[in-house]
């Protein structure tokens, strides 16, 4: 007796099971991670009281962006962009430039 196909919405699937069955949701997560290990690389260089306000943001080619949650944070790291991208070149990645967008949490 054949079995029936497996209706997938009826089951759940792990995130990494669908990212492995989607090419471009694995290139999603390929970059998310890629973009998580930059951070990791500089957080030495940025400022420890600045370290909680900035998270990974999307890769485009060899440009980076951070996530700020302000402004006054991204004027400071700004003075910090040329030593970010050095410093990402010297250990292995391809980077011209990193850039910041703010990201301002709004309350309803």
């Amino acid at each position: 007796m054949a079995t029936p196909p497996v209706n997938r919405r009826h089951h759940a699937v792990s995130l990494q099971q669908a990212a492995q069955e989607s090419p471009t949701l694995a290139r999603l997560t390929e970059l998310a991670r890629d973009s998580a290990e930059r951070l990791e690389a500089v957080q030495p260089l940025i400022p420890e009281a600045l370290r909680s306000a900035v998270k990974p943001g999307p890769i485009d080619a060899t440009t980076w962006c951070l996530l700020v949650q302000s402004n006054a944070a991204a004027a400071k790291l700004r003075q910090l962009l040329p030593a970010l991208a050095a410093h990402l070149r010297s250990q292995g990645w391809e980077i011209s430039a990193v850039r910041l967008k703010v990201q301002i949490n709004r309350e309803p």
